[in-house]
């Protein structure tokens, strides 16, 4: 009797023992999300900020042609 409550134990404990490692990896994963999700953010906010410089210069090449009198290139 003693030995089948000693199995039962170490069973529950390999059980528990598992379920433990689960959650930690879902927390792990949870973390990694959310990292990932503030990263892909700042890449969104490099690439407006970019985008903004690039049709600040394109504007001003306009402006530049525009005064300077040079034709627009045909594609």
């Amino acid at each position: 009797m003693f030995e089948s409550m000693t199995m039962e134990g170490f069973i529950l404990a390999i059980i528990i023992g598992t379920l433990a490692a689960i959650v930690y990896s879902l927390r792990i994963l949870v973390l990694l999300e959310r990292r990932i999700a503030r990263l892909d953010i700042n890449v969104e906010k490099i690439v407006r900020r970019i985008e903004k410089e690039e049709l600040r210069i394109e504007a001003e090449e306009r402006r530049i042609e525009h005064e300077i009198g040079v034709k627009k290139k045909k594609r």
